[in-house]
């Protein structure tokens, strides 16, 4: 089992490799959770997340004969980032098998830091496996994500940074994919003090996590869909089963708009970029998805930044539409002069700002004497959309809402 002695010395291990990242309060989140909340900037980290500390601490470990043949792994990016990062720093060869549909901003990355990419696989899963027949043919170290002490015991640093920086800290919630990093945490934290609580938070669309605990056995997702892809995983490891079913004390999930919400808030609030996976600590705080007093001390991981540009946009609009802020709506209109003017002074009436607005006049949907239009709309908030929807249909238009 995974000991406070072995994250020790782990510490100096990745010392030299990992960056000891911000820790900062946030009065922005406390005034509107009413808790004491710090935000662990991790996606600061050297790669933009915490893999790099994990990575270190495994190859560090290894002997030189197995390091002779170099290294290989799988991974939807950021352990990705990390391994070629560090085995590129130690002078050791290093393959990472990514799957097909990884953000091209992490293959890239992990090009670029040293590695050989191999994209195989509809996920991580897939991925791993191919990335295992490279280890038996080629005869190089598998190095894991996630189910290894050593990689546990790397990412458990940022536990003994957080104990340094906020040594009152009553709760740190920490995103659970695989669970390398909340194992980690969870013992650094439980080695120093058994009454700090630790909370995980999965995706819905990847949540392998709660059902395991609650059945005392890991259970296998046959499939996973989040826009949190670093924590993709259909199940925990064996290991980190091990850790956190006995120094974590509750798992809770969030769905993909509560993360939208999250990245966005992080983004217009606090001048913060994370991934999806780096926002699911935020989206549990302001959903409420776990328990706590008012002034609690909590700490919220942010674990990784390398959100791809093509995912941001859509998240921001989504994160927009789920607060009340963007709408997208269908309606037909008569195909005549004035027509779409007179939809336009009802929306103008309502002081809804207008981005876009597609005319359709040759849709198969429509009658020949009518016209489709959609039109993308800035609002100010749900009461606003009510209102203006309400105006709409007075005017006699129907209404599709597509967001």
């Amino acid at each position: 089992m995974l000991e406070l002695d072995d994250i020790t010395a782990a510490r100096e291990r990745v010392a030299e490799t990992s960056r000891h990242t911000p820790l900062s309060h946030t009065y922005t989140f406390s005034s509107m959770t009413g808790a004491d909340v710090y935000l662990k900037q991790e996606m600061l980290q050297r790669t933009g997340s915490f893999k790099i500390r994990g990575a270190t601490n495994r190859i560090a470990t290894l002997p030189e004969e197995t390091l002779d043949a170099g290294v290989v792994t799988a991974s939807a990016g950021n352990h990705a980032q990390g391994v070629a990062l560090a085995a590129t720093r130690m002078g050791v060869d290093a393959t990472v098998v990514m799957p097909e549909y990884a953000p091209i901003q992490k293959v890239k990355a992990t090009r670029a830091y040293g590695a050989d990419v191999v994209l195989h696989g509809v996920d991580y899963d897939e991925a791993a496996e191919f990335a295992h027949e490279i280890e038996r043919e080629e005869g190089r170290y598998y190095l894991p994500a996630f189910d290894d002490w050593e990689v546990m015991a790397g990412q458990g640093t940022i536990g003994l940074e957080l104990l340094e920086d906020l040594p009152e800290v009553e709760t740190v919630v920490v995103p659970v994919g695989g669970g390398g990093l909340v194992s980690g945490v969870a013992t650094a934290l439980k080695g120093h003090d058994p009454d700090i609580r630790v909370i995980g938070v999965q995706a819905e669309g990847a949540s392998s996590a709660a059902p395991s605990m609650q059945s005392g056995e890991r259970v296998e997702l046959d499939s996973v869909d989040t826009i949190a892809d670093g924590i993709a995983t259909r199940s925990l490891g064996e290991r980190t089963f091990q850790v956190i079913r006995e120094r974590v004390d509750e798992v809770v999930t969030v769905s993909d708009a509560d993360i939208a919400v999250a990245i966005v808030t992080l983004l217009e609030r606090s001048k913060t970029l994370t991934e999806g996976a780096g926002a699911v600590s935020l989206a549990a705080l302001l959903e409420g998805a776990f328990d706590y007093d008012d002034d609690e001390v909590i700490a919220l991981a942010l674990c990784g930044g390398n959100i791809d540009m093509n995912t941001l946009s859509t998240v921001i609009i989504r994160g927009l539409a789920e607060t009340g802020r963007y709408l997208r709506v269908r309606t037909v209109l008569p195909d005549r002069p004035g027509a779409l003017e007179s939809l336009i002074d009802i929306i103008s009436d309502q002081d809804a700002n207008i981005y876009g607005i597609r005319h359709d006049r040759s849709s198969r949907d429509v009658s020949l004497d009518d016209a489709e239009v959609e039109v993308d709309l800035e609002t100010r908030g749900p009461e606003h959309i009510e209102q203006l929807l309400e105006a709409l249909e007075d005017g006699g238009y129907g209404l599709t809402v597509l967001t």
